[in-house]
């Protein structure tokens, strides 16, 4: 018999064995080079350094320059008051223009985007005219303007044209009503019958095409020039957009290019030489001229795209014509900068003042981008034309700094900052007049009238212009622009004129329509009579003064916008990411990743007492087999035994360390984590073939996992209620070898459990790592022990030890089944089946009808198919798109891959790595190879942009997409970058259904609509543990979409849930209400619960009226108890709405010898509004109930016949039977079913055991834009 295990022995404080453990060992460990990571092009100054710096600078500090700057002396404050109300009145009390202009603005601002009716138009604008087929318009009209509120604003607005727009939407909504309400008068009756749904999808369409021409200048270059000529007899400039959405393809970006080339020649020639101050302009979108515009393609960007922007310049220069550069989104702000200082560089442009560039005074690097700009064209003797515009992508950079969890954000989260920031960046460009061309963009009297003062009343021509947005500015400007002597300002304004069809012009109106809506936006409150102009026109330094007298300082972040640390409140800290589109995070990154491929890397059990040294095995890049990554010595049969001694020792002392200091190991972990993540990423890098952002994202889950557990631990246990099971196995994955690795620990340790870890083969090293980072924040060495080796032997000899009381596995369905069946013929000590948590693969489908926006399913369909080179449970894998988009879809998708760079993961270029291992590869290809003599279409992505020397050593496998006949063609997951699509017409959306939930599986589903009512549809079929809609289906964040299946796919609960801990412990408290509570953002929506225990309160009458009195009592405490029927938004990013709803597992069998107890099955059952399998022996019990009861019970004969679903087991009685049970149950075929023991007579029945969890991510966004947070005052 083995001795005891001794005990862990005096523990070093932790801070300092944290201290120690990140200092890294920088020997050399081999001879192979590692690819470079990041280089970068352009040379760095101390002005570019200031950019970067600037980036994520907190906004108190960013904008206490920019106040000094913007407060102007007493008497300029005076004049500029004094214009901005004349300029203010003048629009207010302008009468409605003739014809279009200021029409639509009347009806953007009768309906505001705080209104259903604005969503919904929103809606329509950005989807109707995309619609190929009718059917699908049809369904769009019903669904979004059948719900409106029209009727509300009809008399309201002073527009004849909005009243009409608002009678004309009423009526189409009482049209589509008809069928349902039948209270129509004949004429109505007889109008539909003439024309129907086609009639009012054509008014529709009709309505939207009118806004598209208030928006747009012309649907050719040719009619723009032509439609412009009245507004530049009026002195008006232009410079003119070629409307369009980023390019996803080549096909994409050559088009664009073609389009920008004709433009240039139609404006050129129509300049007559007016000069590029006088005359019309260009503006170009880079990223509409390159597919992968980004700092990670930056070497494709400089070799590919420069050349077209210096062609388009080098045209631009012959006409004598401006050529300004749009801003895009900030993460690619330096990556403009640097083709911006080539071209300005450019022999061919010398001397020329033709180039513009556009900055975003809403980014708080405005002002050293400004310095920058000045400084380059004093270098390089030219005067840069320099657009100052407020911004146009708030919304969106918001959302990505809380996502991506970023130290701040790069723009200020207050309109009057921004409005500050705008003044103060002014006054920079003004003062260097011989440097650049200042084009103040606003329509913001204030903004104009201060512009105007402080550029000083001897204008000249050329010393700087305004800028308005086409069909939006024209009515303050016409105040502007003209003489003097005609009460006009005598300045110049240029408009930047969209040029395109209707159906290019959807992205870019979608924008206009958040700005003219939000309740900040100038446009929207002129319009407002109730609002004092003298309120509207006030300066916004004194807006931040009032501000700062309020919350007691000055210039503080929105109070309603979080910081992205503080994204999930006081409870827990958002998890730090990298910028990976930062200068100084890359060179900081790419010297840590040098480092990380310098350390000797080592893997070997870690006891509670040393191992005995053995043989160690390489473990190699998956990337490039010549790079050794390090060394790992497996676990011997005799380590396990140790192991097993030191965890069942170290048991009862870790139970009986307080939650709380359980909590504080987990905290101390993640920080430590987050500390070293630059290390471990290197390490994730090459030992998992993860690229940088994926490395990133899974060092991020990891320390959310621990921090989330030891907030619920902190928050809701005690040693006295939470009693944990005991020895526990963790089974990880090589996919996420540190995030799921983790996850599982943290869980298990969080509740009290010892934990004996078994990582995956492939990936050890990142695996000692971790536990290596949390014995050193005070985890005893004898409540974690790590034991690396094959599954069959260290995994096997672990899971058979009856000392151990629960497994947790993630991994394939197959060794799932394997485990059950080794647990299946013990039990604990306690008397309860071992516990089993099993999250295993996926046949995940996303789901795409015509109405969806085809260039964001493209993106969302790559990304969750070919991230991670597809080696995520939650893959993508078949993509099943409406047969009337079809072709557009599979046109664009494989353009997108085509686009892709499959190769080393230490480039940060590199999208696509490798799969894991020779085996998969191998497996991966045999499927494709098998489709493809089975004659399905294969196509394969990435061959321009594969190095063939750089995949030579490693095991890749192209991203690949295969056309099938249906989804029963796939018999099994393939878990590698393949996607396979299937057509459907829109008839057949139920019988898809059917087929996607028949494979059995049921992890994760995605749906691409614009229709609600095909979003309510299709997430009430779904037998999937996660549904994404309108987003990507990958990359589940803890807390926020808690991540598991069911059926095929797992057991349950959801890791990074509020049920998960629950599951590890062997007693709890009942009722999980305060555990939902705790979790959730808002009061949970409980609107099913009532309907789901009608029967269960029939129970409870006829157990009051004629059967047993205290069953009647356990159905009130029951129905007190079960949460089950309750929706619960969880905290989570703007721009998502994050659900979990608890529903009842199907099919529950209750087995129990005695009546009294079945019938506390039966309540239990009927709590969560489940169904209940009886023993045929029970149907006499069953005809005594009510009948409604009755209903929700089937007698079985035999439940272990084939076919019989079911979901779950309560078995009451003897624990001697309850191995034969578990043994039977092991047998089934299908999916793993847990069986719940209670003694006789116990009513505690652990009602989690019979939900199923269900969470719901909706990109409430995409429309084109966030309404919620453009709607925040």
């Amino acid at each position: 018999m083995m001795a005891p295990c001794p005990g862990p022995g005096p523990q070093p404080h932790p801070s300092a064995l944290i201290a120690a453990m990140l200092t890294p060992h920088l020997p050399d460990s081999g001879t192979f080079e590692q690819p470079r990571f990041a280089p970068r092009t352009a040379p760095a100054s101390a002005l570019r350094e200031a950019i970067t710096a600037a980036c994520r600078r907190p906004e108190p500090e960013a904008l206490a320059p920019l106040l000094a700057q913007a407060r102007l002396p007493q008497e300029l404050a005076q004049r500029v008051q004094e214009l901005a109300l004349r300029l203010a009145r003048g629009l207010r009390e302008r009468k409605a223009a003739s014809g279009r202009v200021g029409l639509v603005q009347g009806l953007l601002q009768e309906f505001s985007l705080s209104s259903q009716e604005g969503v919904a138009l929103m809606c329509l604008a950005e989807a109707l005219l995309r619609i190929p087929d009718a059917a699908t318009r049809d369904a769009l009209i019903r669904d979004k303007i059948e719900g409106g509120d029209w009727q509300a604003h009809l008399g309201k607005s002073p527009s004849l044209f909005v009243n009409a727009a608002a009678w004309g939407l009423l009526l189409t909504g009482k049209l589509v009503a008809t069928h349902s309400e039948g209270s129509l008068s004949s004429a109505l009756r007889r109008l539909t019958a003439r024309g129907g749904e086609p009639l009012v999808r054509k008014g529709v369409d009709m309505a939207m095409r009118m806004m598209g021409e208030q928006f747009v200048t012309g649907e050719t270059i040719a009619q723009a020039l032509d439609n412009a000529r009245r507004m530049e007899a009026q002195g008006f400039r232009y410079s003119y957009d070629m409307l369009g959405e980023a390019a996803l393809t080549s096909d994409d970006a050559d088009r664009y290019m073609e389009s920008y080339v004709q433009a240039i020649h139609a404006i050129g020639k129509a300049s007559g030489g007016r000069g590029i101050y006088e005359g019309p302009g260009i503006s170009i979108k880079l990223s509409a001229l390159h597919p992968r515009y980004s700092r990670a393609q930056q070497d494709r960007v400089m070799a590919e795209l420069y050349p077209r922007v210096q062609q388009l310049a080098e045209l631009a220069r012959h006409y004598d014509i401006g050529l300004n550069i749009d801003a895009e989104e900030a993460d690619r702000l330096e990556l403009s900068l640097d083709l911006l200082e080539q071209l300005c560089h450019a022999p061919a442009l010398a001397g020329w003042s033709g180039i513009g560039f556009v900055i975003q005074a809403y980014q708080k690097r405005c002002p050293f981008v400004i310095d920058f700009v000045i400084d380059l064209a004093r270098r390089t003797g030219r005067r840069i034309m320099v657009r100052l515009v407020k911004g146009a992508y708030w919304d969106s950079e918001i959302k990505r700094a809380q996502v991506e969890g970023l130290a701040d954000y790069p723009v200020y989260t207050r309109k009057a900052h921004t409005d500050v920031s705008y003044i103060a960046c002014a006054r920079k460009l003004l003062a260097a007049p011989e440097a650049v061309y200042p084009q103040f963009a606003t329509h913001n009297a204030q903004t104009v009238a201060s512009i105007h003062q402080l550029a000083g009343p001897n204008y000249y021509a050329g010393q700087y212009e305004f800028q308005c947005l086409h069909g939006m500015g024209e009515p303050l400007y016409e105040q502007v622009v003209g003489a003097t002597s005609a009460g006009r300002l005598g300045r110049p304004c240029r408009v930047y004129a969209p040029v395109g069809t209707h159906e290019t012009l959807l992205a870019y109106l979608v924008r206009r329509l958040l700005e003219n809506g939000a309740n900040t936006s100038f446009v929207n409150r002129i319009a407002d009579g109730s609002i004092a102009l003298e309120s509207l026109v006030a300066p916004p330094v004194s807006a931040v003064d009032e501000a700062a007298a309020r919350e007691g300082a000055s210039a503080l972040p929105h109070p309603r916008i979080p910081a992205p640390a503080s994204l999930y409140g006081p409870v827990r800290r958002n998890s730090a990411g990298l910028d990976l589109a930062s200068e100084q995070v890359l060179a900081d990154l790419a010297t840590a990743l040098g480092d990380s491929a310098h350390v000797p890397w080592h893997a070997a059990p870690l006891l509670a007492r040393a191992a005995a040294p053995g043989p160690a095995r390489p473990v190699r890049n998956p990337a490039d087999a010549r790079d050794t990554v390090g060394h790992v010595q497996d676990a011997t049969e005799a380590d396990v035994d140790l192991a097993l001694v030191c965890a069942a020792d170290m048991q009862p002392a870790w139970s009986a360390t307080a939650p709380v200091d359980r909590a504080a190991t987990l905290q101390r972990t993640a920080d430590a984590l987050e500390a070293r993540m630059p290390l471990l990423m290197g390490l994730l890098m090459r030992e998992a073939g993860k690229t940088a952002a994926n490395a990133v994202a899974e060092v991020r889950e990891a320390v959310d996992f621990l921090r989330y557990y030891a907030a619920q631990v902190q928050r809701d246990f005690s040693n006295a209620t939470h009693v944990p099971l005991g020895p526990v196995v963790c089974i990880s994955p090589w996919n996420f070898p540190l995030a799921i690795f983790m996850g599982q620990i943290a869980a298990a340790l969080a509740a009290g459990n010892v934990v004996l870890a078994k990582p995956a083969e492939q990936t050890p090293l990142i695996a000692h790592e971790a536990v290596r980072l949390l014995h050193a924040s005070g985890v005893p060495a004898g409540a974690l022990q790590l034991l690396p080796g094959p599954g069959e032997t260290v995994g096997a000899r672990l899971v058979a030890d009856a000392r151990v009381t629960g497994v947790m596995f993630t991994g394939s369905t197959e060794v799932a089944r394997l485990l059950q069946r080794s647990v299946a013929s013990r039990l604990r000590p306690d008397g309860q089946p071992v516990a089993l948590i099993a999250e295993t693969g996926g046949q995940n489908a996303m789901i795409v009808d015509s109405s969806a926006l085809v260039e964001q399913v493209v993106g969302d369909a790559v990304a969750s198919a070919f991230d991670s080179a597809g080696q995520r449970c939650s893959a993508l894998r078949v993509l099943c798109v409406q047969k009337d988009a079809a072709d557009r879809v599979v046109a664009m998708l494989q353009g997108a891959m085509g686009e892709l760079r499959l190769g080393n993961p230490a480039r940060l270029a590199t999208d696509v790595g490798p799969v894991i291992d020779a085996e998969a590869q191998a497996n991966i290809q045999r499927h494709i190879e098998a489709l493809r003599a089975r004659g399905r279409r294969v196509h394969q992505g990435a061959a321009g942009w594969t190095d063939a020397a750089d995949t030579a050593q490693g095991t890749f496998v192209p991203p690949t997409l295969i056309e099938l006949d249906s989804i029963a063609e796939l018999e099994r997951e393939v878990f590698g970058p393949v996607l396979h699509l299937v057509r459907y017409e829109r008839e057949e959306l139920d019988t898809l259904l059917d087929q996607i939930n028949a494979t059995g599986y049921g992890l994760t589903q995605g749906l691409h609509t614009r229709i609600d009512e095909t979003i309510d549809h299709v997430v009430r079929r779904a037998h999937a543990g996660n549904v994404y809609v309108n987003r990507n289906m990958v990359g589940a964040v803890v807390g926020v979409q808690p991540f598991g299946g069911e059926g095929l796919s797992g057991t349950g609960p959801k890791a990074g849930g509020p049920l998960y801990l629950l599951r590890l412990l062997a007693r709890h408290p009942g009722p999980l209400a305060p555990t939902l509570q705790a979790v959730a953002a808002t009061p949970p929506d409980d609107a099913q619960r009532t309907a789901l225990q009608a029967p269960l309160r029939a129970l409870a009458d006829w157990a009051r009226a004629q059967g047993p009195q205290a069953l009647a009592g356990v159905c009130g405490q029951m129905a007190d108890q079960s949460p089950s029927g309750t929706t619960h938004t969880l905290p989570g990013p703007t721009g998502e709405r994050n659900t979990y709803t608890l529903l009842p597992r199907e099919h529950t069998l209750c087995l129990a010898s005695s009546e009294a107890d079945l019938l506390t099955q039966l309540a239990a059952v009927l709590a969560v509004g489940g169904r209940a399998l009886w023993p045929a022996q029970h149907a006499p019990l069953r005809e005594r109930l009510p009948a409604a009861v009755q209903e929700r019970i089937a007698c079985v004969a035999d439940w272990q016949a084939p076919g019989q679903p079911l979901d779950a087991v309560l078995h009451h009685g003897s624990a001697d039977a309850l191995p034969a049970l578990c043994q039977a149950l092991a047998r089934r075929p299908g999916p793993i079913v847990g069986v719940t023991a209670l003694r006789p007579g116990d009513t505690g029945v652990p009602l989690e055991r019979l939900l199923t969890e269900r969470a719901l991510s909706v990109n409430t966004a995409a429309a084109g834009g966030n309404a919620s947070l453009m709607t925040m005052a």
